[in-house]
C-alpha cells in the first residue's frame, strides 16, 4: 500500500497565510463596500434633506406659496436646482398640490401621484425626513421639508428635492473601483508576505517537518532520560528548561518537584550556572560541592550567533567516577601482575628445564628451593604484616613487576599494617600506594639501571597509616614539587601521563590524609610519605559498608 506523503510544511503555510489573506480580503472588501454604499446613499439624502430646509426658510419661497406665484417659483427652483446639481427640486401647498416642478404638465397635480405618502410626515408632523422613492424622473433620494409662515408658524407648503439614485450608484462604483484596487495590492503583498514568512520560518527550523521536529523531541527526551549523568539548561533569565531524572536522583530531589520553569537560584543556588552565563567561559571537569555532595561538573554556554542565550551543565558524582579508575586501575594492575609472573615463571621453567638436560641435579633442585623459599618468605611477610588479602595482593603483584624490571621492592620486615578502619576503600588505598610504588619503579629504572631497589615501609601505630616508599631516582625539583599533584603535571614523555598523584591528591582531599615529599641527599633518590588518619575528616567521607 503506497504511503501517502505528507503536504510540506512551507507549502502549507503558503496556502493557510494566502486563504486567510483572501478571506480577510473579501470580507473587508464586502464590508468596506456595503458601509461605502451606504454612508454615500446618507449622506446624498442628508445632503437633500439641507437643500429642502434652506429652501423651505427661503422668504421667496414662503412668499411665492402664499401669492402661488408659479412663475416665480419654478424660475427659482430651475436655478436651485442646477446650483445644487440636485435631479429635481419640487414645491407644493399644503395640500400637496405641486406649485413648481421640472416638468411642466405635473402642475397643479397632487404629490401622491408618485408618492406613496406625498410628503405626509411633513405636512401633517411637520418634521423633515428622507426618503427614497421611485417617482415620473426616476428613482432618487428625497429631502422633504415643511415651509412654514413666518407669523402663525402654520404649515403652508412643503419643499422636495431630489438627487438621482444613478448618480450615487456612479459614485459607489468610483469608490468601489478604488478600493479594490487597494485590496488587490493588499492581497498580493500578503501572499507575498506569506512566502517570506514561511521561507523564514522553515530556515529558522533547518529545514525540518512538523513530524520530523516531533520525531526529534521524543528522541531528545529518551536520549536524556537515559543518560546517567544529570543534566541541567537553562535560558538567558535563569530559568531551568530542562532537567533529565539523572539530575534529580543525582542532586537528592524528589523527582515528582515540579523544576521546568523556576529559577535555577530557587533550585540550586551553588549551580554556578549564572557566572557562565555572565562570562560565557565553559568549565570542563570542575570538582564542586553542589547540595553538601562532591560532583565533576561540565558548564558550557548555549549561543546563537554572539548572544549567549543559555547554559546546559552535566554532572555526576565524583565517586562513581572513582569507582571507574579504580576498577580499571585494580584490573590493570591484576593484568601487569599475572603478566609479570608468567614472565618471570616461564623464565625460571626453561632455566630448571635446561639443567635437568644438562643433569645438573643439584643445581636444578637449589634453583627451585631458592625460589620457593624467597617467594616463601615474601608471601608469609605480606600475611603476618598485611592480612587484609586486597593490599597484600597488590604488593604482591607489585614485588614480581620490580623482578620483572630487574628492580628490588624492598618491604621492611618491620612493616605491619593490621589496624586498617572498616570503612576504609581498599580499592582507593590500592590506587594510591601502586601509584606511588609505580612511580618509584619508574623513577629508579630511569636513574640507576638495573638491580635499583625501591624500599616500602609500613606502619599503623599511633592515629594514623603510615606508608614510606623511597626510590633511588634523580630527585624531584622544588618547583615540580609543589605543583607535581595537579592534573597533567609529570616529568614522563608522551601523553597519557600525569594522573596517578592527582588521584592520590584527590584520595587524601577526600580522607583528610596527607603526604609529604622530601629528597634523599646521602643515597640519592626521594622519599614520599603518606599519612592517613584511621578516622577520617575530609570534606568526602565514604560510608561504612554495613550503611551503604
Amino acid at each position: 500500500m503506497p504511503v501517502k506523503r505528507r503536504t510540506k510544511l512551507k507549502t502549507r503555510m503558503i496556502l493557510t497565510l494566502g486563504l486567510v489573506s483572501v478571506l480577510q480580503t473579501v470580507f473587508i472588501g464586502v464590508f468596506a463596500g456595503y458601509y461605502l454604499s451606504e454612508s454615500l446613499y446618507n449622506e446624498i439624502g442628508q445632503r437633500a434633506l439641507m437643500v429642502a430646509k434652506t429652501i423651505a426658510a427661503s422668504p421667496a419661497v414662503i412668499r411665492g406659496i402664499q401669492q402661488r406665484n408659479l412663475d416665480d417659483l419654478n424660475t427659482l427652483t430651475h436655478t436651485l436646482a442646477q446650483t445644487n446639481e440636485a435631479l429635481f427640486i419640487v414645491i407644493g401647498d399644503h395640500d400637496a398640490i405641486r406649485l413648481a416642478h421640472p416638468l411642466p404638465e405635473r402642475i397643479g397635480r397632487s404629490m401622491a401621484d408618485d408618492e406613496g405618502d406625498y410628503g405626509r410626515r411633513a405636512l401633517v408632523e411637520g418634521k423633515g425626513y428622507v426618503a427614497r422613492a421611485l417617482g415620473n424622473l426616476g428613482e432618487s433620494m428625497r429631502g422633504k421639508a415643511p415651509v412654514f409662515e413666518p407669523d402663525s408658524g402654520a404649515i403652508i407648503g412643503i419643499v422636495s428635492v431630489g438627487y438621482s439614485v444613478s448618480q450615487v450608484e456612479t459614485t459607489v462604483q468610483r469608490y468601489n473601483f478604488v478600493l479594490y484596487g487597494v485590496l488587490g495590492v493588499v492581497l498580493l503583498i500578503s501572499i507575498l508576505a506569506a512566502v517570506v514568512i514561511a521561507s523564514r520560518f522553515k530556515r529558522a527550523i533547518f529545514g525540518l517537518e512538523p513530524e520530523e521536529i516531533a520525531g526529534l523531541f521524543q528522541e531528545r527526551n529518551a536520549t536524556l532520560q537515559s543518560v546517567r549523568e544529570g543534566i541541567i539548561a537553562i535560558n538567558r533569565d535563569g530559568i531551568i528548561t530542562t532537567v533529565n531524572r539523572a539530575a534529580l536522583l543525582t542532586l537528592g530531589l524528589d523527582t515528582e518537584m515540579p523544576v521546568l520553569g523556576r529559577p535555577i537560584h530557587e533550585i540550586l543556588p551553588e549551580s554556578g550556572l549564572m557566572s557562565v552565563l555572565a562570562t560565557g567561559t565553559p568549565e570542563f571537569d570542575r570538582e564542586v560541592w553542589l547540595r553538601n555532595r562532591q560532583m565533576v561538573v561540565n558548564r558550557l554556554p548555549m549561543r546563537q550567533g554572539t548572544d549567549i542565550i543559555g547554559v546546559v551543565s552535566s554532572f555526576r558524582l565524583r565517586n562513581e567516577l572513582d569507582q571507574v579508575s579504580q576498577q580499571l586501575t585494580r584490573i590493570q594492575q591484576y593484568a601487569d601482575t599475572l603478566r609479570s609472573q608468567t614472565h618471570e615463571y616461564s623464565n625460571k621453567l626453561h632455566t630448571i628445564a635446561g639443567l635437568i638436560q644438562l643433569g645438573a641435579y643439584k643445581d636444578a633442585l637449589g634453583l627451585i628451593g631458592s625460589e620457593v623459599s624467597s617467594h616463601q618468605a615474601l608471601i608469609h611477610l605480606l600475611l603476618e604484616a598485611v592480612p587484609d588479602p586486597i593490599i597484600a595482593g597488590c604488593l604482591l603483584g607489585k614485588h614480581n613487576r620490580a623482578r620483572e624490571m630487574g628492580l628490588h621492592l624492598d618491604i621492611d620486615p618491620d612493616s605491619q599494617m593490621t589496624d586498617l578502619p572498616h570503612n576504609l576503600p581498599r580499592e582507593q588505598l590500592v590506587s594510591v600506594l601502586g601509584n606511588l610504588i609505580d612511580n618509584a619503579l619508574e623513577a629508579t629504572r630511569r636513574h640507576t639501571g638495573a638491580n635499583g631497589r625501591v624500599q616500602l615501609s609500613m606502619t599503623d601505630l599511633g592515629q594514623e597509616l603510615i606508608f614510606e616508599v623511597e626510590d633511588q631516582g634523580p630527585g624531584i625539583p622544588l618547583d615540580v614539587q609543589n605543583r607535581m599533584f595537579e592534573k597533567g603535571v609529570t616529568s614522563k614523555t608522551g601523553t597519557h601521563h600525569g594522573f596517578g598523584l592527582h588521584l592520590v591528591r584527590q584520595f587524601l582531599d577526600s580522607w583528610g590524609g596527607s603526604v609529604t615529599v622530601e629528597n634523599l641527599k646521602a643515597a640519592g633518590g626521594s622519599r614520599f610519605t603518606l599519612y592517613l588518619p584511621k578516622t577520617p575528616t575530609g570534606r568526602s567521607q565514604p560510608c561504612p559498608p554495613s550503611d551503604c
